[in-house]
């Protein structure tokens, strides 16, 4: 009999295809005592775990420079480099091999445990979700230590590919499995910014995520069907159900390439109302994807992927190139650079991270960069300096209090002050902007309209603190609600707030990515998209349907509602 499984769809589209099951060698590692006289032996054994690992990543890496794997892949085995370099992770477990008289596998796993434990206490979801990094390159040290080689899904006689379905996948995963013929992956964990997430949408393979213990639940070859739209497993469908999700991924790809045609048409209404699709990226490995996509520029930069997986900071040399590459490969284009989004619960200089009661609402983003203003000023001199080529501007995250504003435009100030005492080059003009994803902020704008040349609505944030929900928490995710009442009216009450004083609105959260909120954003008068590269072309095709006029008055009855139900209703009926 047919069953359905449900999880987060991460990746669209619709896989048929036989179950792979991918084992999870960190489940099998059991703890036991090494003898005295067998510690260097065992010692050794980890020293060639890590040497084989080494090689195999970096034998990946040449793939991925050779053009033969997407370029993100290529950055998530960089990190993965680092982390097996990090004292951290292999030499701590050395350590405790020798101190405790325990085998190798049993002292990475529970290194990694500790590791894992600092990940959870970081507020940023994409920084969080790095520690799926520290599982994942724990997991090829083991599987080697274990004896149990990757093993690749066969090739299929009856046309259909192979479900991965497995606790989680690593990039260099993913790069093993791309000659043989994957139609889709499943895993137990993972959320819209894991890497499975992350390399199923750059290669376009049907994903979810979040199935808990799917690996379970499966047998190999068994057939599934995997919905990657409505994050729907199909467990042993019938021929008749077959038939139909055959024809639904026909019809997918139909839609797909006639969305590739959109890619040089500029994103205008019915009524002739222009409208600047951005992209979001992590650096300039996301450059391909946003040429693709031929996005109009970058609205959010997110500058964090510099500090991960590291001891050290980055110095104001290498942060200058990388924001320069982006800025000099979209000539003519903006680029938004949001200064960097960490907190204090995460360790950037390798210190013990400080423990906080409740880090979400504690020493984050714009506040943690005002605590530590020489690493801030490092970064904004790397930023004044990559604005000498092309349209850069600074974007401060969180901002919730004008002196943060004052104080961090009197940095800029002093940075600028620097440069043209070394003849440095630099934009004198730039402009600086900030992130609205506190209510108290989009409740007071008159403050930061006064101070600021942009605003960027972090619907993200803005809905996990207007809510009190952490989107994160599985016990309270249900109620996470970009359509709450309260939550429509700081967006709307934002972006009419720009428009009466010709201050540039931009959103940049997840919102903005998803087709069903194209039409409500643009009713309430958002004329700036920010999102996923891979987004871009599907919400052109949106805007070229909307009619601005048609869409406005229904728009502001939506807002003058207070019965979620209704508003969903009325959202939906917008988009028909």
């Amino acid at each position: 009999m047919p069953f359905t499984l449900h999880g987060l769809a991460v990746s669209q589209g619709i896989a048929i295809g036989h179950v792979h099951l991918v084992s999870h060698a960190l489940l099998e590692v059991n703890h036991y005592h090494v003898a005295p006289r067998y510690l260097d032996e065992e010692l050794a054994r980890l020293d060639e775990a890590l040497a084989t690992v080494q090689g195999e990543l970096i034998g990946l890496k040449a793939i991925t420079t050779s053009g033969q794997a997407h370029s993100e892949v290529g950055a998530f085995v960089d990190l993965q480099l680092m982390m097996l370099a990090d004292p951290m992770l292999v030499d701590a477990a050395r350590d405790l091999v020798t101190e405790r008289r325990c085998n190798a596998e049993w002292a990475l796993v529970q290194q990694m445990e500790h590791l894992v434990e600092q990940f959870r206490q970081i507020e940023d979801p994409y920084l969080r979700e790095r520690q799926a990094d520290v599982v994942q390159v724990v997991e090829r040290l083991v599987k080697v230590l274990l004896g149990h080689p990757g093993h690749l899904p066969p090739r299929r006689r009856d046309g259909l590919g192979s479900i991965v379905v497995a606790h989680d996948l690593s990039p260099a995963d993913t790069i093993g499995f791309r000659d043989h013929n994957i139609a889709g992956f499943v895993t137990d964990v993972g959320g819209p910014t894991s890497h499975t997430a992350i390399v199923a949408r750059s290669l376009k393979i049907p994903a979810v995520v979040g199935l808990h213990h799917v690996r379970d639940l499966l047998e190999d070859d068994e057939l599934i069907i995997v919905d990657g739209t409505r994050g729907v497993i199909i467990v042993a469908p019938d021929e008749q159900i077959v038939e139909e999700y055959r024809l639904r991924r026909s019809e997918l790809e139909i839609e797909r390439s006639k969305l590739n045609r959109l890619r040089d048409t500029r994103a205008t209404t019915l009524d002739g109302e222009e409208v600047n699709l951005l992209a979001n990226i992590e650096g300039p490995k996301d450059l391909p994807a946003v040429k693709t996509a031929n996005a109009d520029g970058i609205g959010l930069y997110r500058t964090e992927f510099l500090f991960i997986g590291r001891d050290t900071l980055p110095d104001e040399e290498e942060q200058y190139e990388a924001y320069r590459a982006v800025v000099k490969a979209l000539p003519g284009k903006p680029v938004t650079i949001r200064s960097f989004d960490v907190g204090a619960d995460k360790a950037l200089n390798g210190a013990q991270a400080r423990e906080e009661p409740n880090p979400a609402l504690g020493l984050r983003a714009v506040r943690y960069s005002l605590a530590e203003p020489k690493m801030f000023k490092t970064q904004l001199r790397a930023l004044l300096r990559a604005s000498a080529h092309g349209r850069l501007q600074i974007m401060v995250p969180m901002l919730a209090h004008a002196q943060e504003v004052d104080q961090c435009l009197a940095l800029v100030e002093k940075a600028k002050a620097e440069l043209r005492a070394e003849k440095v080059k630099f934009d004198e003009g730039i402009r600086i902007g900030g992130m609205i994803e506190v209510p108290a902020a989009a409740l007071s704008l008159g403050m930061f309209i006064r101070r600021l040349a942009f605003l960027s609505i972090g619907t993200n944030d803005l809905i996990q603190y207007t809510l009190a929900i952490d989107r994160s928490d599985e016990a309270v995710a249900h109620l996470y609600d970009p359509l709450h009442p309260a939550v429509l009216k700081l967006i709307a009450g934002t972006i009419s707030s720009g428009a009466r004083f010709g201050l540039p609105v931009s959103v940049c959260g997840e919102m903005a990515g998803d087709p069903l909120y194209t039409e409500l954003l643009l009713g309430m008068g958002l004329r700036n998209f920010s999102m996923h590269p891979g987004s871009i072309l599907e919400i052109k095709q949106q805007i070229l349907r909307a009619d601005l006029g048609e869409l406005a008055p229904k728009v502001q009855r939506i807002l003058k509602m207070d019965e979620p139900a209704r508003i969903r209703e009325a959202v939906e009926r917008l988009t028909a």
